[in-house]
């Protein structure tokens, strides 16, 4: 339980560019791609995560200064989970953020579904 205290605390906590990026990426809902922000995974908290395409998105600010190798190795470990992560500089956020939206959404598209993580698997040879 505690991790979900925490994944609220900072949700109500996210820097301007989080603000702002998180915004864009709720009317990405409209196409299909649902976010969750600041969502607890393998003992990390993504920014950003739309589960259904395995991608998260990354506001990398002052916070990630000199932090290059744990993010390294926190990415390499999502990875390992099929989630693929996308690193975006706060800067960019603030400055270009219909491109960062484009980038994003190509990314989106290119990336595969994947099976969802409720329900039962889909049952092979049913049908007509």
């Amino acid at each position: 339980m505690a991790r979900i205290a925490k994944a609220r605390a900072m949700r109500k906590a996210m820097s301007p560019p989080e603000a702002r990026l998180w915004i864009s990426l709720r009317r990405l809902r409209e196409q299909g791609f649902h976010f969750r922000r600041q969502h607890p995974l393998l003992g990390y908290y993504l920014d950003f995560v739309c589960l259904s395409r395995g991608l998260g998105v990354e506001v990398d600010g002052g916070s990630h200064e000199g932090r290059g190798e744990w993010d390294r190795q926190r990415d390499a470990a999502l990875a390992r989970h099929g989630l693929k992560t996308l690193r975006i500089p706060a800067a960019s956020v603030r400055d270009h953020l219909p491109e960062v939206m484009a980038f994003i959404l190509r990314e989106l598209e290119v990336a595969a579904p994947t099976r969802p993580l409720r329900g039962h698997p889909p049952r092979d040879g049913e049908g007509e």
